[in-house]
């Protein structure tokens, strides 16, 4: 009895939300405006930011602050800023995205590593710097710069980059 209630109230269940999209697909379309007066998506008369960009790429760099258990431990938020406008922006002016974010991280163990490392993950507070820039040598360069400027401040062994290409639109 109890899984014929279950099975009918998840029929129910589903039966709603389809009935919700079809209503919500086929509400009735707002008044037409004038094609002069209909808002853009995109961005227009900006060389730096087409309409439409060919040969983008995102890259996405994962920097460790600390222990994510002790925020006095580690790189400060005010460090973090300072290396932001000194080492990132002036590289990217254009833009960019800074996400919080909470990682792990399990070293290899070995005669450079900690006695620990490889037995338990370490968890660390990190910024997660999204980039989304014309793909080129030269930007390329920049990301490296700023991987290597991270690691020289901080003495970490790495900063993780993930590239991607991107379909962009302004």
């Amino acid at each position: 009895m109890a899984m014929n209630l279950r099975s009918l109230l998840a029929a129910l269940f589903l039966l709603g939300a389809a009935c919700n999209h079809t209503l919500w697909s086929q509400a009735a379309p707002s008044p037409a405006l004038p094609a002069a007066t209909l808002p853009s998506a995109t961005l227009r008369g900006d060389a730096a930011h087409p309409a439409q960009a060919e040969g983008w790429v995102e890259t996405k760099l994962y920097f460790g602050l600390g222990p994510a258990g002790d925020a006095r431990k580690g790189v400060s938020e005010a460090a973090w800023r300072d290396f932001l406008d000194k080492e990132v922006t002036p590289r990217f002016p254009a833009g960019l995205s800074v996400v919080d974010i909470y990682g792990q991280w399990q070293g290899k163990t070995g005669p450079n590593m900690t006695a620990n490392a490889g037995a338990h993950p370490s968890r660390i507070r990190s910024k997660m710097l999204v980039i989304d820039y014309p793909g080129s040598a030269e930007n390329v360069a920049k990301i490296e710069a700023i991987r290597v400027a991270w690691k020289k401040q901080t003495h970490d062994q790495s900063v993780l980059k993930v590239t991607q290409p991107v379909d962009v639109s302004f």
